[in-house]
């Protein structure tokens, strides 16, 4: 006798995803600093760097080089393109990026083709500009595994995959900036370079992006609960 395997019902996938959903951020929460999350950081940063370098090209500048730090940094050297925007990129930027990847998880099924995307996106960084030599090995490194998981990833698990990048920058965002432009501002953060060029204070300026962050992320979390 044949057995027939049926879809969920609607209810239920929406708990499925709710469950999953969360159970993700209470895992990045609990394990922040553990080793296990260093990929996802690493993703994080090399969105917050690739953001800094988008905004250049955008506004009219050039990148010279691209550089990823095993240390969980980066730093993008450019030339030319709008200074304010510029910085204003890289914690925004990576926030977006998290929106977008999560969105697609959560309200398409074009999960497989956004993981494709992603490693299309690595090489052209390679390729296009100058990464230092972490950063190079990083992004064929992770390009390899993405282009894996598009290929021969079930559905079900490029999902799981795009919810924890997404999710991770997201949560990464507001984390970084509270640790880089509120606890140190002494740092020579985005933050206190734009304090620097265009007034205000290192503080005010980590206060702006830490609440957009915080209400962008809960804005996230309130779609996901009522997703149909």
């Amino acid at each position: 006798m044949n057995e027939v395997i049926t879809e969920p019902s609607p209810e239920k996938s929406r708990k499925i995803t709710r469950l999953i959903t969360f159970a993700v951020i209470v895992a990045i929460v609990i394990g922040w600093h553990s080793s296990w999350l260093y990929p996802l950081k690493m993703l994080t940063v090399f969105f917050h760097e690739l953001s800094h370098a988008l905004m250049t090209i955008a506004t009219g500048g050039k990148v010279v080089s691209f550089e990823l730090d095993p240390r969980q940094g980066g730093a993008v050297m450019s030339a030319g393109g709008n200074r304010f925007w510029t910085l204003t990129a890289g914690y925004l930027g990576s926030l977006l990026w998290g929106v977008v990847l999560f969105w697609f998880a959560d309200r398409t099924r074009l999960d497989r083709y956004a993981t494709g995307a992603l490693t299309l996106l690595m090489l052209v960084v390679v390729l296009l500009f100058s990464p230092n030599q972490f950063a190079l090995i990083f992004c064929l490194v992770a390009g390899a595994v993405l282009a894996l998981l598009a290929i021969k990833g079930s559905h079900w698990l490029n999902d799981l995959v795009l919810r924890l990048i997404g999710i991770s920058c997201m949560m990464y965002v507001p984390l970084d900036i509270i640790s880089d432009t509120i606890i140190r501002s002494h740092l020579r953060s985005d933050a206190a370079m734009l304090a620097e060029e265009f007034g205000g204070a290192t503080i005010l300026w980590g206060l702006i992006w830490l609440v957009i962050s915080v209400v962008v992320g809960v804005w996230m979390m309130v779609k996901v609960w009522r997703s149909k």
